[in-house]
């Protein structure tokens, strides 16, 4: 009520008082009985919906939801589906409307909207005053500012592949695997202006990850998983926002952007099991790279570590390489062992016998003393050719 009355002047009778966008002028009445007669006439207003309510809103207090949904890609598309299917739900319907916001470009989250006749926004160019009760974040990467946050009654949600405040940033499936996690999971937060990740948690979810598993594997868990966990979130939205936490102060971790630069290999430093997990997290988008005679050469189908011996190992450099014919695999000496691999791509792609065979045969079969100086990767410590 009161954020509708605003009060001109402090003296006389003949005061201006807007209510909405009514102005009234009461005459030889006192302002407290004035106002009086306003709050009855509201309250018979609630009971008849004829009577005009002077732009006055009823606060909604819980689902249905009225919902704006800010994302990009696959993992996103996941809560989206959910939470389309949720407006089709007559026997516990959770989604009154919904209306979706993207990037101007051909995005997963475009797409799937286009296909369900969903209303689609063009970011920046939203302005969403007074339509939505809450907004849903979903592997979006872009600040909401926050007078944008304040127009949603309830807030922003946010859906977050780990487990806050381990990992804030927008790649934390990708130093989940990197750093070896064997604990992750999903956080519903709501989210705050200026920063990414650091505002309150109101739900979590616990996930063990697989050995071996890559950041595709885990991400599409974790997508499902954190769809659900945001229905479960807005099943009783008031009431797990009455009871938010604080994200705790230690264990806050960075998860930056993934980059080329990550992907050059250092055999003298990286052991077999830092190489595989480099592998299973970034390999899916940017291949491993090391150099060959100045060459920058890329490392695919990566095989995991080999224990059988090799001839002459401990005399034998990080970088260093051997032919396996009976699996087609090149090997690769590093830190700790050999790992191994069945495809490079050197100015075009080569199988790993088709690279021992026209490059590294010659010098094997004729065991020249150039070998163990010829055959090796070698960490970048040299810019290699473009």
């Amino acid at each position: 009520m009161w954020n509708n009355v605003k009060y001109f002047r402090s003296k006389g009778f003949n005061d201006r008082i807007t209510i909405g966008n009514n102005v009234c002028t009461p005459k030889r009445l006192c302002f407290r009985r004035w106002v009086k007669r306003i709050f009855s006439y509201h309250s018979t207003c609630m009971l008849r919906p004829d009577l005009p309510h002077f732009g006055l809103k009823r606060e909604r207090t819980g689902p249905p939801w009225k919902i704006l949904f800010f994302g990009t890609d696959d993992f996103a598309v996941e809560s989206l589906k959910i939470l389309s299917a949720s407006r089709h739900d007559s026997s516990d319907r959770l989604v009154e409307s919904l209306e979706v916001v993207t990037l101007d470009k051909e995005l997963p989250v475009r797409k799937f909207a286009n296909q369900n006749k969903l209303v689609v926004h063009d970011w920046p160019h939203i302005n969403p005053h007074g339509q939505f009760d809450v907004g849903v974040v979903v592997s979006f990467g872009c600040l909401l500012r926050e007078s944008l946050i304040r127009q949603f009654p309830f807030g922003i949600l946010n859906v977050h592949p780990s487990l806050l405040p381990r990992w804030r940033g927008p790649a934390p499936v990708f130093h989940t695997i990197l750093h070896g996690d064997a604990v992750t999971g999903v956080t519903i937060m709501q989210i705050r202006p200026k920063r990414f990740d650091v505002g309150p948690i109101l739900n979590q979810e616990v996930y063990q990850v697989p050995e071996h598993s890559t950041v595709d594997q885990l991400g599409a868990t974790l997508a499902t998983i954190g769809a659900h966990l945001l229905i479960d979130t807005l099943k009783t939205l008031p009431e797990k926002i009455a009871s938010r936490r604080e994200q705790a102060k230690e264990g806050a971790t960075s998860a930056p952007k993934i980059n080329t630069a990550m992907s050059w290999v250092d055999w003298e430093e990286q052991t077999c099991e830092q190489i595989g997990r480099l592998f299973r997290a970034i390999g899916s988008r940017i291949p491993l790279r090391t150099i060959w005679m100045g060459d920058t050469i890329k490392l695919l189908e990566f095989c995991g570590e080999f224990n059988e011996s090799v001839s002459e190992d401990r005399a034998l450099s990080a970088g260093s390489l051997q032919y396996q014919k009976e699996s087609n695999t090149l090997l690769v000496r590093c830190k700790d062992g050999w790992v191994g691999f069945r495809t490079v791509v050197l100015r075009k792609r080569l199988s790993a016998a088709d690279f021992y065979n026209g490059y590294l045969h010659p010098f094997f079969t004729k065991k020249s003393p150039l070998q163990h100086r010829v055959c090796v990767f070698q960490s970048k410590r040299v810019k290699p050719k473009d």
